[in-house]
């Protein structure tokens, strides 16, 4: 087989019906012809032995991918990674232990499944702990109804896999949760929607009332100065907002030029008109 060919075989694209009509044109291997290509793949690295191996085999990995449907993974992806770990399984299969390939492989198969399943699951892992996985899995496999365990169910699962109770019910309860995105608003039950939880962090960089009092001292001040503005001579008026409010600023010979008069006379008129807005604002401005 070409090495094209043997490459399509591990990565499934069709349906997996499909799929699995291609590789059951695989034969079968007897025990004497596996445990010779097991001889020659252990013994002299021989790559077409060890192709051999897996493409008899990939039927199998169908079976046990299969039994990980219920997670809500494209199911080519699981037969994909069970692929890789029978390509694992082959490369570290010793001929001299005395088992079939198959009983061999089977641990390999589903550890690759298994870490395929908890990667992408969900966005945060439910489990990271040897022990975490196998109580995920094996919760998994007996929770036969959609509602929560009773206490009995729990005690029974607990005994039955050698883990304390509030272990059960903690990935039980990692099993019913739901992913919700960070910064999206989500809709529950009742078809209501529900605020992002980036709305709920406290923004330790802002005081409320720090900024409320800021605002209305803003506004209050900006109020003192509008009135102390308009208390001013029509000219001063004119000569405060062109060279402090007006967007370019004015020049004093700007305003010179404007009422034939010097320089210094519009110096002298400006500081006037700023000491009768100081008077007429306070200290706040």
């Amino acid at each position: 087989m070409s090495t094209e060919m043997y490459s399509m075989a591990l990565v499934p694209k069709d349906s997996i019906d499909s799929y699995l009509q291609k590789v059951s044109k695989f034969d079968m291997l007897t025990a004497e012809q596996e445990r010779e290509l097991a001889e020659r793949l252990h013994y002299h690295g021989d790559i077409e032995a060890a192709k051999q191996l897996i493409l008899s085999h990939l039927r199998f990995v169908v079976h046990i991918a299969r039994g990980y449907s219920g997670y809500g993974l494209p199911l080519n992806d699981l037969v994909q990674e069970g692929n890789i770990g029978l390509m694992k399984a082959v490369k570290r299969f010793n001929p001299e232990v005395g088992v079939r390939l198959v009983s061999f492989a089977v641990h390999w198969i589903k550890a690759e499944i298994h870490e395929y399943v908890l990667r992408n699951w969900r966005i945060v892992k439910v489990a990271t702990t040897k022990a975490q996985r196998k109580l995920f899995f094996n919760l998994r496999k007996n929770k036969q109804r959609l509602g929560w365990f009773s206490d009995a169910e729990v005690n029974m699962v607990a005994s039955e896999l050698g883990v304390d109770v509030k272990d059960v019910r903690e990935m039980e309860a990692r099993l019913s949760a739901q992913d919700a995105g960070f910064d999206m608003p989500v809709e529950d039950d009742s078809g209501d929607m529900i605020a992002a939880p980036v709305l709920y962090l406290e923004d330790k960089s802002s005081d409320l009332a720090a900024n409320i009092e800021a605002d209305n001292w803003e506004n209050h001040a900006t109020d003192k100065l509008s009135r102390a503005l308009s208390s001013l001579d029509e000219r001063s008026q004119h000569i405060i907002r062109a060279r402090w409010l007006d967007d370019p600023k004015a020049t004093l010979q700007d305003l010179a030029d404007h009422y034939q008069v010097s320089a210094e006379r519009i110096r002298q008129l400006e500081k006037n008109a700023l000491k009768k807005l100081k008077l007429a604002v306070g200290d706040e401005i």
